[in-house]
């Protein structure tokens, strides 16, 4: 008898480390050190100092990926004892690239050249005062997951794929996929080559000989390639200079004192870019939930949606600037053979990297173009998981949503062609152009800022419109309407600030300046008429034409039925 019940628990024993988790570990533990990466690259690029960025950001950034897996490798050890399976995958978690991207580009950067160049301030005090608007941006994305987590489910249910993955989709092409190229390409030797090898391997899914990682493969190969170039002395190529690393920095701990909480009013224009990041982790936690429960792990899905919301906000309150997200790959970890092993040891690498200090050290020796490509092909993925999880008829309503994006995008290198030094040695500044291109430059601008929201909402608003439900269409627009009013969306004020449209005297500061008013009323009123216009056209909808064109196309089955699964 004691020896049936031996076997039987012997049987049902959770085997959380196989060597699948090798594999599923290179690909989650790159991702996330690509992601650390990146902000370092991106800030830099708008002056912001390194060393600053990797003793304050980092470590509570990285302190987040290290709770959020933990958390996630525990719930894959209750599951499996719940189900008395061996086999049990964790959930894999780690930084938000489009957050990444948003973040740094829409905020963190353009809020330091905004300390620098118009405050004044000095390097490090435009630093302080970046690093404090990323911690309100950070925690309050933290605060509105947790309180969306309960209601996780009806928020898919009202927004349609469309317009969360359509938003989702116009910063994966436009900037995860598009921006790393400059980067990638400029040493387009191991840059190609580790490109061609990610996107074989993890698009095409052709394996490499011994089923190497396709990540890991990469970065070896390239990174060999990069390393051989400077050893032949090739032009453009340097062996690196390894900086001092200051190990278990401390500038992190600093967040603890509350400094940053006075810099409420200055992060307050920056949370209409933040949060619609924060609802998009949302839905798509609900997406890798469902995903996960396909590949045979069936987790709570607001339970899920807590984890990342409490490593989100844990992370912001120790001096993150990127929240954490559970990815989509569940399946294809589940599928290297990865159980719990590979989650523990990315939280182990990335937690400690940041903690300890040696990520200075990996900064410094590991080539860019031989990761970044990494990037290129989560910007396709998403891209494509965007259509694919989209209904066939909506797929112009994706489309639209990159359009605001690409705005952001030309506004970004025109701002750094605009705030070049050589420009403003020569005094050269954007009122010393032709009016013509002003007032384009301004409109663009406009189109840029907010554009996560202005994305969203018109693919929202196209998509209810093709589902013939212009009652939703008009209501969305007319949104639009009060949102411009407030500068939550096409704000004209740097920094896309928000404001108030009208106000007595004293309230100057928040007050929409006169002269910005013209074309923001004209906005909102175009919006506005746009509204009720489609909510007047619904009373003369034939009864023929209440449903959609491609209703009985299995390609294109409604959004509702499909998250009703």
């Amino acid at each position: 008898m004691n020896a049936s019940n031996r076997t039987g628990q012997h049987a049902h024993r959770y085997e959380w480390l196989t060597p699948g988790d090798v594999n599923a570990f290179f690909g989650l533990m790159l991702d996330n050190l690509t992601g650390l990466f990146l902000v370092v690259i991106l800030l830099g690029g708008f002056g912001f100092p390194t060393d600053f960025a990797i003793s304050a950001l980092v470590p509570g950034t990285a302190l987040g990926v290290l709770v959020g897996d933990l958390a996630f490798v525990y719930f894959a050890f209750r599951l499996a004892r719940e189900k008395r399976s061996s086999d049990v995958t964790a959930m894999p978690l780690g930084l938000d690239t489009p957050s990444v991207f948003g973040v740094c580009l829409l905020i963190l950067g353009p809020a330091y050249r905004q300390g620098v160049d118009a405050l004044g301030l000095s390097e490090l005090d435009a630093a302080y005062r970046t690093w404090h608007i990323g911690i309100w941006c950070i925690v309050m994305s933290g605060v509105l997951k947790l309180a969306l987590a309960p209601a996780s489910n009806w928020l898919r249910r009202v927004v349609p794929r469309a317009g969360l993955l359509g938003s989702l989709a116009a910063i994966a092409l436009a900037l995860i996929s598009f921006l790393p190229l400059g980067e990638i390409l400029a040493r387009p030797l191991p840059g190609l080559v580790a490109l061609a090898i990610v996107l074989t391997t993890l698009i095409a899914r052709v394996p490499l000989p011994g089923r190497v990682p396709g990540t890991l493969g990469a970065l070896l190969v390239a990174g060999l390639i990069y390393y051989l170039m400077c050893g032949l002395g090739i032009d453009g190529y340097h062996f690196p200079t390894l900086s001092t690393i200051e190990w278990f920095p401390t500038r992190w701990m600093q967040c603890w004192d509350g400094s940053w909480i006075s810099a409420w009013s200055e992060a307050l224009p920056y949370l209409p870019i933040a949060l619609p990041f924060a609802i998009a982790t949302v839905v798509g936690g609900i997406d890798c939930t469902e995903s996960a429960a396909a590949a045979g792990d069936t987790y709570h899905t607001p339970t899920v949606i807590g984890v990342e919301a409490v490593a989100t906000l844990l992370a912001g309150l120790c001096g993150g600037v990127i929240q954490t997200t559970p990815y989509i790959g569940h399946p294809a970890y589940k599928a290297m053979g990865g159980r719990a092993g590979y989650t523990l040891g990315t939280a182990l690498v990335i937690g400690s990297a940041g903690l300890i200090g040696y990520f200075t050290f990996l900064n410094d020796i590991i080539p860019k173009p031989a990761v970044l490509p990494i990037l290129v092909f989560i910007g396709l993925e998403i891209t494509a998981q965007s259509f694919s999880a989209t209904p066939k008829r909506h797929y112009a309503a994706v489309a639209i949503a990159c359009l605001p994006a690409l705005a952001a995008l030309v506004v970004n290198f025109s701002g750094q062609v605009l705030g070049d030094q050589a420009m403003r040695d020569a005094g050269v500044g954007l009122s010393d152009l032709s009016p013509v291109f002003q007032e384009n430059f301004a409109t663009i601008s406009m189109l840029a800022s907010g554009f996560i929201l202005t994305s969203l909402l018109w693919a929202w608003g196209l998509a209810a419109s093709i589902d013939r439900n212009l009652r939703s269409a008009g209501i969305v627009f007319l949104v639009c309407a009060v949102f411009t009013l407030f500068g939550l969306m096409h704000s004209p004020l740097e920094g896309s600030r928000l404001f108030l449209p009208l106000g007595p005297a004293s309230w100057d500061a928040i007050v929409l300046a006169a002269e910005s008013r013209s074309k923001v009323f004209e906005f909102a009123a175009g919006y506005a008429v746009v509204g009720v216009m489609l909510l007047v056209w619904r009373r003369w909808i034939p009864e023929s034409d209440a449903e959609p064109a491609d209703v009985n196309d299995p390609s294109g089955q409604d959004w509702e039925n499909d998250a009703a699964h």
